[in-house]
């Protein structure tokens, strides 16, 4: 092989070429070649310029650095200036604790089982599967003439073999997710219909189920899978709650009921001991800054002796109040304790009662929260309390019935009773109890949101961290026994959450997700975010109680807190945190573990779920069949068959096995004998 060589040396140039070799002789350089191209001001301006970015970047560094030592600094500032205050109050608490625990007690021993005012299944679904709704399809009957009853119930039982078909069921659903006019509440209805409509068969549901889910999880994959199952926009997330609430009842009725009644007792006795505005709900003892009645209240403990008729004798049972209770609140603290052990429902309403007022023989006075004596000053109207009727300890008082009232609790499907922030005032007079709302009529709503906003966002001072910090101490160890009793592995946790996490691992194998935040993201999603979040928020939809607005704001807190435990991203506080995340700051990091230490046990123990799962779905689809009312609910679900008629055949003729199995011709020999409607059969 030859090679060509060029060899440069100082004044002389050689070739080389095999065995050739050339001299070319002397090469001349031209010396401006030897200088740099760059003129000397250029070089100083590219100097200077990367000294400035060096610079500034070594700024940038140092000011992060700082910012993040700051930051620690004052996380840990924060964090003992809480540790002091939960010190200085710890005495408070300890008192405070004694007592509530004494009550507790008492109370312990109504409970133990058929003293747990759990609702029955039935009145549960209705609760979770249509919140909100006072005539849920559970409770109504099919509403026919006589000479239709029999061909549409015949119309609505093949429906329901149709539901019984999944490329039908899956053509349905996608159908209507398709169509504009579908809106998010309509997705939730359906998706509650069909968990009726298919309750006796939940083995079926759950396939239904977990195929949506997968073409759910393909949707996500390809955009942002964290976001998967963060909210209920589609049919499917409001079956997986449905789902949920169904496999789960049994572990509520047997493990979770009774700590979360007695979180609910703690919290309704700590509220109840301090002042609590009837008119803005506002309450001296709370977890809730935004809730929290700040102006100082004069007010006295009191004992009335009431006089409460058992068989044929009248006994006086004594109930502690407090002096500045508007008549209302005096008669809602005597029915608890005349009917500690009975169901809210079970109890007669507070207005259907008078409250009479006895001293001696012919003394007997009707007190009432609005009356010719309420004090009013402009165009502000008190409300009475007892301290207004100068009603001493000791007193003597009865309930009595009132005649134009009707007589029995008719609760509200939520359970909740709000305070009277509006409509009830007359002739322009503005009812106050304790204090006068600031909030002025005038200004528009959106203003006073934002109004609401700054004043929230300014810096609570000590004193009332205190008080908050005070009543956090006190129902520590029922917050603490709630989340333990959910999150604890200690018993085996539900086959329903093990079989749905193991699912979750499948489906994030089966993608590729080997990011274990997503998993995590998928699973809180899925269960504590999505099931028991809305439990804590709301105990009546398992328990047979009334929440008062004061008791919701302190819920709000410890569900916010549930959900902080849940979440992956660290967490920190600092001077301008939201209050609840200063009050459970030092408990979240111990609540996180929990929740971490629940997914990663279920993880290692939850292979070979399937089988003992569809066992436990048979038995529930025998156990609460026959309290699901299927035939309103198929005939609910047939209005939105009506409604989107056209485009559900279209869908059903164009697929290749739908026309097989003659789905659209099925379909309108239901629309026939359903209503009559003409179709090409």
């Amino acid at each position: 092989n030859t090679a060509d060589k060029l060899t440069f040396l100082p004044a002389i140039l050689q070739v080389f070429m095999g065995n050739l070799q050339v001299d070319l002789g002397p090469v001349q350089y031209d010396s401006d070649s030897l200088l740099s191209p760059i003129p000397l001001a250029a070089q100083i301006s590219l100097g200077t310029g990367a000294a400035v970015i060096i610079l500034l970047v070594l700024v940038v560094i140092l000011m992060y650095r700082r910012k993040s030592k700051q930051a620690l600094r004052d996380y840990k500032k924060v964090l003992l200036q809480l540790e002091t205050l939960e010190i200085n109050v710890g005495d408070q608490c300890r008192k405070e604790f004694t007592d509530l625990m004494t009550e507790m007690m008492d109370l312990s021993s109504d409970v133990g089982g058929p003293g747990l005012p759990l609702l029955d299944y039935k009145t549960y679904a209705e609760r979770i599967f249509f919140p909100g709704q006072q005539i849920a399809p559970l409770s109504r009957q099919l509403d026919l003439p006589e000479s239709r009853r029999q061909t549409v119930e015949q119309g609505l039982q093949q429906l329901n073999n149709l539901l019984n078909n999944r490329l039908f069921l899956t053509r349905f659903i996608h159908t209507l997710e398709a169509q504009q006019g579908f809106s998010q509440r309509d997705r939730g209805y359906v998706a509650s219909l069909l968990t009726i409509a298919l309750h006796d068969k939940l083995e079926y549901f759950t396939e239904v189920m977990k195929t949506l889910l997968q073409d759910l999880v393909q949707q996500y994959v390809a955009k942002n899978p964290k976001l998967m199952l963060r909210r209920t926009e589609t049919v499917v997330e409001k079956m997986l709650t449905n789902w949920m609430s169904i496999c789960l009842y049994s572990f509520l009725k047997e493990v979770a009921g009774e700590p979360l009644y007695m979180l609910y007792r703690a919290i309704k006795y700590q509220v109840d001991k301090g002042p609590v505005d009837a008119v803005t709900g506002k309450a001296k003892r709370t977890l809730n800054d935004s809730h929290l009645l700040r102006e100082d209240i004069d007010y006295s403990a009191m004992t009335l002796n009431v006089l409460v008729k058992n068989g044929v004798e009248v006994q006086p049972c004594p109930v502690k109040i407090l002096d500045t209770d508007t008549i209302t609140q005096v008669k809602d603290k005597i029915l608890d304790q005349v009917y500690r052990g009975a169901p809210f429902s079970q109890r007669p309403a507070a207005d259907s009662l008078d409250l009479e007022w006895r001293s001696g023989q012919a003394g007997h006075l009707t007190l009432s929260d609005e009356d010719v004596t309420a004090v009013v000053h402009g165009r502000w109207k008190r409300l009475n309390t007892l301290q207004h009727y100068k009603v001493p300890d000791g007193a003597t008082v009865a309930l009595i019935p009132r005649f134009h009232s009707s007589g029995v609790n008719q609760v509200f499907q939520t359970g909740e009773k709000t305070p009277m922030l509006e409509g009830e005032e007359e002739e322009g007079l503005r009812l106050w109890h304790l204090v006068k709302s600031s909030e002025d009529p005038e200004i528009p709503k959106h203003r006073k949101s934002s109004m609401r906003e700054r004043e929230r966002a300014k810096a609570i001072p000590e004193i009332y961290l205190t008080r908050l910090l005070s009543m956090k101490g006190t129902l520590q160890k029922f917050v603490d026994d709630v989340f333990v009793a959910i999150l604890s592995t200690k018993r085996p946790p539900p086959i329903a959450v093990r079989f749905f996490f193991d699912f979750l691992d499948d489906m994030a194998e089966k993608h590729g997700i080997d990011d274990p935040e997503t998993v995590h993201i998928w699973k809180t999603n899925s269960l504590p975010l999505r099931f028991w979040v809305n439990i804590l928020k709301n105990p009546q939809f398992v328990l047979d109680v009334q929440v008062t607005d004061s008791i919701d704001a302190v819920l709000s807190v410890i569900a916010q807190t549930f959900i902080d435990s849940c979440t992956t991203s660290e967490h920190k506080v600092g001077r301008d945190s939201p209050v609840n995340k200063l009050l459970y700051a030092r408990e979240i990091p111990r609540y996180k573990q929990l929740v971490e230490r629940y997914y990663s046990d279920i993880h290692s123990a939850a292979s070979g779920c399937y089988q003992e799962m569809n066992s436990t779905l048979t038995e529930l689809s025998g156990s609460f069949a026959s309290e699901m009312n299927s035939l309103v609910a198929l005939h609910e679900l047939y209005k939105y068959i009506n409604k989107y008629y056209d485009q559900i055949i279209m869908s059903l003729e164009e697929d290749t096995s739908g026309q097989k199995m003659q789905l659209a011709y099925r379909l309108q020999q239901v629309a026939a004998l359903v209503e009559n409607k003409v179709t090409d059969l």
